[in-house]
């Protein structure tokens, strides 16, 4: 499937949770995202297992935790850490996951991927969420034409 179809795909799902949303938010991409998801009218959660509130708002210590269950998770954390959302959204029946790459590693995590698309899950892995509408800004439609044009932003998924 083209980036851009999976994506709309994704964003079309209103309960969205955002993993790796820290309580440091200045220097971390899932805040960004998290934010945006917000400012969007999405009904999103934080998951971080440190942390009882980010942006002002509860945070989850896991997906299980999230009253109602997602729709879709992006993940923002170490790849390590993905490949293990990645198994808890296949065990909750969550089919739709973005693995957020900007630069670097990223979230990605290759077993995660895999994994994810064994069970049935859309996995994105890389780009982000906000290079997209209606969630995307002037700089990340810049970041996405730079990040496909470098491969961290997949142009099928």
């Amino acid at each position: 499937m083209k980036m851009k179809d999976a994506a709309t795909e994704f964003l079309s799902e209103k309960r969205i949770a955002v993993t790796g949303v820290s309580r440091h938010p200045e220097t971390h991409s899932s805040n960004t995202v998290y934010r945006r998801l917000r400012e969007r009218g999405y009904d999103v959660f934080a998951v971080n297992p440190n942390a009882d509130e980010v942006e002002g708002d509860r945070s989850y210590h896991d997906l299980r935790s999230i009253p109602g269950g997602v729709d879709a998770v992006v993940i923002g954390t170490r790849p390590a850490i993905a490949e293990e959302t990645m198994r808890e959204c296949a065990e909750l029946g969550i089919k739709r996951v973005w693995m957020h790459r900007a630069f670097g590693q990223g979230s990605v995590s290759e077993e995660a991927t895999r994994y994810g698309r064994e069970r049935g899950v859309a996995v994105i892995d890389g780009g982000c969420p906000c290079m997209f509408e209606p969630t995307a800004d002037p700089g990340h439609k810049v970041m996405r034409v730079l990040g496909t044009f470098t491969g961290k932003v997949p142009r099928e998924v």
